[in-house]
């Protein structure tokens, strides 16, 4: 199902995309060396609850996971990308953490996700990671209106990612979103432009380039959902959610600068 907004949904869904990118960067701004994977859960729990919102994760079973996700954030930690379940883990220094939240506000979702280091260490590979897929973002954003396709989109976020000289998996990429988490249309992250569906102001949509060091290959965890890199090698993954206006493409869910 592809779902065309009004201009009161368009309203409900930036106070959704709002809520969603102070979350995530309160959730940045808390994290430290040493912070536990299950603590990053439970303050987005109170922070989801203090809001009126209502998680999109705890109750989500697709086919690819392991019945119900149980938790309010993933949050995957250097091989690890998409899906990432909270368990008893500590973070350390150097490590590289994406947190990926999804919730609905007043009838409207939101879905954005941030990878970041913790801590004081900056390995080169890490930071290089996580700027191509916020470039590969903003490429896919600029992309983005009225008329355009969404093989623009992927095309351009994938030329980003392809640049860099990293692969590409096709399995996951971005999506239709609205009344509910995952809708149509998907947007790979590399495509051909001027094919694809035809964007109309009221779409919104959740880009989401993520990309593997060294592979394309994703792994299963044991927990049933965690998805890893074949080889091992760090990951990075950045996602906003926009709103297709007359005018080209509202991003819903920049987080508040501080």
């Amino acid at each position: 199902m592809i779902e065309i907004l009004n201009p009161s949904e368009i309203e409900r869904a930036r106070a959704t995309g709002a809520l969603v990118g102070t979350i995530l960067q309160t959730l940045r701004d808390r994290v430290t060396v040493g912070t536990n994977l299950l603590d990053v859960d439970s303050w987005t729990q109170t922070m989801i609850d203090e809001a009126g919102a209502v998680s999109c994760y705890v109750d989500y079973a697709p086919s690819f996971g392991r019945g119900p996700f149980g938790h309010y954030v993933c949050t995957a930690v250097n091989d690890a990308v998409l899906h990432g379940l909270p368990h008893d883990r500590r973070l350390v220094d150097g490590d590289l953490l994406t947190l990926d939240l999804a919730v609905v506000l007043d009838g409207v979702a939101a879905d954005s996700a941030v990878s970041f280091v913790v801590g004081d260490s900056r390995p080169a590979e890490s930071v290089r990671l996580i700027e191509t897929t916020e470039r590969a973002l903003e490429a896919g954003i600029a992309a983005a209106g009225p008329g355009a396709r969404i093989g623009d989109l992927s095309h351009a976020i994938g030329s980003v990612l392809s640049d860099a000289g990293y692969p590409i998996n096709v399995e996951f990429g971005g999506h239709g979103i609205g009344s509910t988490m995952h809708q149509d249309p998907h947007v790979s992250n590399t495509g051909r432009p001027g094919r694809g569906y035809r964007l109309r102001p009221g779409l919104l949509l959740a880009l989401e380039p993520w990309v593997m060091t060294d592979t394309d290959e994703l792994v299963t965890d044991a927990d049933g959902w965690t998805l890893r890199s074949a080889t091992g090698c760090r990951t990075a993954h950045s996602e906003h959610t926009i709103a297709i206006t007359d005018d080209g493409a509202e991003v819903l869910t920049r987080r508040p600068v501080r």
